[in-house]
């Protein structure tokens, strides 16, 4: 069988952080202690562990929204180690947050899921139609004029899902994607990301949905993951 090539590679990835609210002079407090992870193309695979172990600090070291203090950072083929590093990996790895607030800040949803074409370069009219098209595809064909704060918990995930993916990425990083919802909108979830051919890394604590969607499971436990 052929082994498909790894679009993210970590590899001997230590993190620490400074508790908030703690003097300078006191020592920073492991997260990761050495960790190696690898996504292939066409993966989907899970991630679990308690609350506070560093899977939001994985994803976010994918993305360079946190820097190492050790390893490397390896993203289609290349090492990435500068801001201007990442540029690129944001481009082609889509981040949807633990909280979709944290993502949503459009009055509208076809602002908010047309916003990252925009970003991209494409113009008012192609990104619109992106954003149409995107929303089309995950059933949310009557949402583009909706009200953003007055969504639902669940409706506000799948829009920050759509804006996502209206930037067409390579990858998806998922951070606790099924959280607070109830069970018609988990299905959804459930359908929507079994059909979408992106490489996925899940971080979720809930079993029953990670086995509906993920080929393989990992947990992250002192600062290291290993076979869940």
């Amino acid at each position: 069988m052929a082994i498909r090539p790894a679009l993210i590679q970590l590899a001997g990835i230590h993190f620490a952080y400074r508790p908030h609210g703690t003097a300078h002079a006191l020592p920073l407090q492991p997260v990761l202690t050495g960790l190696d992870l690898t996504l292939q193309e066409g993966e989907k695979l899970c991630l679990t562990g308690g609350n506070g172990c560093g899977k939001t600090t994985l994803l976010h070291l994918i993305v360079g929204l946190l820097t190492p203090t050790a390893g490397k950072v390896i993203a289609f083929g290349r090492e990435r180690c500068h801001e201007s590093d990442f540029h690129e990996v944001r481009k082609r790895v889509g981040l949807v947050f633990q909280y979709a607030d944290d993502q949503l800040f459009c009055p509208r949803v076809i602002e908010d899921v047309a916003f990252g074409p925009l970003n991209l370069g494409k113009s008012p009219e192609e990104a619109r139609a992106i954003a149409e098209k995107t929303l089309q595809r995950l059933g949310l064909w009557d949402f583009e004029d909706r009200i953003t704060y007055k969504l639902s918990g669940g409706e506000k995930r799948l829009v920050s899902l759509a804006a996502v993916l209206a930037m067409e990425p390579e990858v998806l990083l998922l951070d606790e994607p099924s959280a607070g919802l109830d069970e018609n909108a988990s299905e959804r979830l459930v359908q929507i990301l079994n059909i979408l051919p992106q490489a996925m890394l899940i971080v979720s604590h809930e079993q029953a949905f990670l086995k509906q969607v993920s080929h393989r499971a990992l947990q992250l436990e002192n600062g290291i993951v290993k076979p869940a």
